[in-house]
């Protein structure tokens, strides 16, 4: 048994008296096109990426090594004083940074006066 042939739509010309095809799917027309979107509808947003955020204030964070090198004691002390809440400190995974400026604060703080 063959399969049967598709006709093109040249064949179907109108005849009286026989409907012609309908059309598949839903009907297009200019208006539903040109339809305008909200602002807050996914496809008014822009396409490609988005916009960069505000440059923010730069923050340098150190490794508890170098933290330790720049105030001349050993990595435990640092530790120690991250612990204890002395020196502010962000957990990183299983490590430690320490922010730059924090550091300096310590530093500025823990002067003291003999005389």
């Amino acid at each position: 048994m063959t399969m049967p042939q598709r006709h093109s739509a040249q064949q179907y010309a109108p005849r009286p008296g026989i409907p012609a095809p309908r059309p598949v799917g839903r009907p297009v027309s200019a208006a539903t096109m040109a339809r305008p979107v909200g602002p807050a509808h996914p496809a008014a947003m822009p396409v490609g990426r988005p916009a960069a955020p505000a440059p923010r204030a730069s923050v340098t964070f150190l490794t508890v090594a170098e933290v330790a090198s720049m105030m001349r004691v050993s990595k435990m002390t640092v530790y120690r004083l991250v612990h204890a809440g002395e020196l502010s400190a962000v957990r990183v995974g299983r490590s430690f940074r320490v922010p730059e400026r924090a550091v300096q604060d310590y530093l500025r703080d823990a002067y003291t006066d003999i005389a």
